[in-house]
């Protein structure tokens, strides 16, 4: 004999799951990653704070 199912939550998980690939199809085509972000962020502040560092008549 067949195990009985409940159609609802096989309905609600199908739909989860179509949901969770979709959310990767996106990250990957239009997303970075935390630590990319995190890094990118990081290179910019080292760049500006070198980059006042330089200055000839710093701002008070």
């Amino acid at each position: 004999m067949a195990d009985v199912i409940n159609l609802r939550l096989a309905r609600k998980a199908r739909d989860r799951s179509d949901k969770q690939r979709q959310a990767e199809a996106n990250r990957a085509r239009h997303g970075a990653s935390k630590a990319e972000r995190t890094r990118v962020t990081a290179e910019a502040e080292r760049a500006a704070r070198l980059l006042d560092g330089k200055r000839r008549d710093p701002a008070d």
